[in-house]
């Protein structure tokens, strides 16, 4: 992840100092970060919009000052974590994005075109709805790899052992491509199937092997490893493994199935997304 461009998305409820992983790895890598401060505007009341030719359209004082006040408090959280990063000696910008929702998911989709991987801050997840917004947007809208609960680590952006979870698909394919500078740097990697279906047109009639010999191609230290789920959900099972492995991040494909069907019915994507005791890398 050497020299690097990072974009990374935190709430207004965010704190410089949960920055500090980041900026640590930044100095040493020389990477950039981008952060990115969102901050949702409260909607216009109903009852302001006129319904005649002749009504009158008219913003309460209350909803403006509202708006006036969260200005101010984004403005003030962006100089303050500017001024954060300059002191750690990190090379950055700081940015403020503020705005209905759909302006918020644009501007994380904009800025995650052009940077390497985008890390979804943990204080979103205070906000539901717009942490699970974010996450679509960076996912869906963008290229780029995905990490979240990187800046409660220490270790997320420069991992020694690193457990992917393989599943033979595009989703995984590109986490594995993606990620591959960290793969390179760490000291071990356990290429994991769960379940896996031992036909060619599936996961192989030697499952993981392939991804094993791609990975060793590229200088990484690798372990092919396949495990039962007994029954239990793939996302419990995938984190329980990773911890027994001493893994520091997973790498898995998001949205193997459907986005709806996910939703509706749960899934490993769903499950890694919202926990928030393992670094994860995902790609779409």
């Amino acid at each position: 992840m050497k020299n690097s461009s990072l974009l990374v998305v935190l709430g207004k409820s965010a704190r410089p100092v949960d920055l500090e992983p980041l900026s640590e790895s930044a100095r040493e890598r020389n990477l950039h970060l981008i952060v990115l401060i969102l901050g949702e505007m409260p909607p216009i009341p109903v009852y302001t919009y006129g319904t005649g030719g002749y009504e009158a359209y008219a913003l309460p004082v209350s909803w403006q000052e509202n708006v006036d006040k969260l200005n101010t408090e984004l403005e003030a959280l962006r100089a303050e974590t500017s001024q954060y990063l300059a002191n750690q000696g990190a090379s950055a910008e700081v940015r403020v994005v503020s705005g209905e929702a759909a302006a918020l998911r644009g501007a994380v989709a904009r800025a995650g075109l052009t940077c390497d991987t985008i890390v979804i801050g943990n204080d979103l997840h205070k906000d539901e709805d717009l942490f699970a917004d974010t996450v679509r947007a960076a996912l869906v809208k963008t290229s780029a790899g995905v990490m979240l609960n990187a800046t409660g680590s220490t270790t997320a952006l420069q991992p020694k052992s690193v457990f992917v979870a393989w599943k033979a698909g595009i989703p995984a394919s590109r986490a594995v491509r993606a990620s591959l500078p960290l793969l390179r740097s760490a000291e071990n990697v356990t290429v994991a199937l769960i379940d896996p279906v031992t036909t060619r047109w599936q996961d192989g009639e030697n499952p993981g092997t392939d991804v094993a010999a791609w990975l060793t191609h590229h200088g990484c230290n690798v372990t092919v490893q396949q495990y039962p789920s007994g029954d239990q959900e793939i996302g419990i099972v995938m984190m329980k493994r990773a911890r027994d492995s001493g893994a520091d991040l997973i790498v898995m494909g998001a949205y193997d199935h459907s986005r709806l069907r996910e939703t509706v019915f749960g899934g490993t994507t769903r499950t890694l997304i919202h926990q928030q005791d393992f670094p994860v890398f995902l790609c779409h």
